[in-house]
């Protein structure tokens, strides 16, 4: 089934407008709503190896953006994201900006504190079981068959908690969705193994290097503190994906890990490994490491799933600590995974028509570890220890061995 895409002008609704979140009444996805509650079913093939072939009919052009399209007939987003300009930065990276005024206004505020990585879930503050099923698009899990199958209309499986793709309707780009695994289990905003192969899977069933997911622990500019990937179509490459990157290590499961050069934000690139499940694990066990050592950090899976990066960041730290500079705090930018990968979304004018390359990267440098702490994050993930249980807690499973030990000191 190929869903017709039709563009229309978005206009904010009543029900979007309103103060209170959730509750009876809201047809939320609550104990008082979900009984009976029906969404799509789009269950996706569970690969075990990536492919190289194009989609011949693409997930994201026809279930995801259709589905999107019909949201926004209906009315249900903050702003028409469609009407934000944009434009390429003159430069050799080719950062995007866009002009987005008033996003800050009318995104929900953060609720948690943000010097600590991870927190419990709280049912009190705004999470998305407190939204309008209205928002939801589908269900998504992975297929136990060989092949991708849809089910336009189904029960939500309340007993098992599915995963659930909506609509974010505070949108930076055209088709702007949260992938929510096992939504009903109000998961904390922290990477598992499960969950991070989840949105690899969709990565992958996308089949579309213009999809992206991205994701911001707390600490690091998530704004709500229940488990959530982003996800968006952009028809350009991002900076990040075109910066020069150094090999540091190949592990046991060939998944190779690189870091970035000549870039503005240090970072680390996952790619290969025998399986798709061996990359996963791979970044899944990274995130895991910095996030039980409290260090912020953004996550971005590109090229259909093949090239994930990751990037500890400690833009929130040095604004508390009162280090970075009023000319940046006064653009109101908050450095997530999407800005840091280089779509700028920026809140005035005057920053959208004066940027440039320059302002671009001095934004970004000040997100970026130093030299010295970022050593620090690559002792955590790639340090072993003798007692194997210490190594898996600390990030290092065992198939982490380098090609040698020369190569862990050329993080720049």
């Amino acid at each position: 089934m190929i869903l017709k895409i039709k563009r229309v002008h978005t206009v904010v609704s009543n029900y979007q407008r309103e103060e209170t979140e959730g509750g009876c009444g809201r047809n939320c996805l609550q104990k008082c709503c979900i009984h009976g509650a029906r969404l799509p079913l789009y269950a996706c093939k569970k690969v075990n190896k990536f492919s190289d072939k194009e989609c011949q009919v693409p997930f994201l052009d026809t279930i995801l953006l259709g589905e999107w399209e019909d949201r926004m007939q209906k009315g249900l987003f903050r702003y028409d994201v469609t009407a934000c300009e944009t434009k390429i930065i003159p430069g050799k990276y080719g950062f995007i900006a866009q002009l987005n005024e008033g996003r800050h206004l009318k995104k929900r505020p953060t609720e948690f504190r943000v010097d600590k990585v991870l927190q419990p879930f709280d049912g009190n503050k705004f999470n998305f079981t407190k939204v309008g099923q209205e928002e939801m698009l589908f269900q998504f899990e992975a297929s136990e068959e060989d092949e991708a199958l849809f089910f336009p209309d189904i029960p939500i499986d309340i007993e098992n908690s599915p995963s659930i793709v909506a609509i974010n309707v505070s949108p930076i780009e055209y088709g702007h969705v949260l992938l929510i695994p096992r939504v009903l289990d109000c998961l904390p905003q922290m990477i598992d193994r499960e969950s991070f192969f989840l949105a690899i899977l969709m990565a992958a069933e996308a089949g579309n290097p213009y999809f992206r997911l991205g994701y911001n622990s707390l600490g690091a500019f998530a704004t709500i503190n229940h488990l959530h990937f982003q996800a968006y179509y952009l028809a350009v490459p991002l900076p990040i994906e075109k910066a020069s990157t150094r090999k540091l290590a190949i592990l046991k499961n060939a998944v190779s890990i690189s870091c970035l050069l000549n870039y503005p934000v240090r970072g680390l690139v996952f790619e290969g490994g025998h399986t798709v499940e061996d990359l996963s694990n791979a970044v899944s066990d990274s995130c895991i490491c910095l996030q039980d050592n409290n260090i912020p950090y953004n996550v971005l899976i590109a090229d259909s799933g093949k090239r994930i990066f990751l990037l500890p960041q400690w833009y929130a730290e040095k604004q508390a600590l009162g280090e970075v500079s009023g000319e940046h705090l006064d653009t109101q930018v908050n450095p997530a995974v999407w800005e840091i990968s280089g779509h700028m979304v920026l809140k005035r004018r005057m920053d959208y028509e004066d940027a440039s390359e320059e302002n671009a990267w001095r934004l970004l440098a000040e997100v970026s570890l130093s030299k010295e702490r970022f050593e620090e994050v690559k002792e955590l993930i790639f340090g072993q220890d003798d007692e194997p249980d210490k190594a898996v807690a600390k990030g290092s499973h065992q198939s982490m061995v380098t090609e040698n030990q020369e190569c862990l000191s050329l993080f720049g």
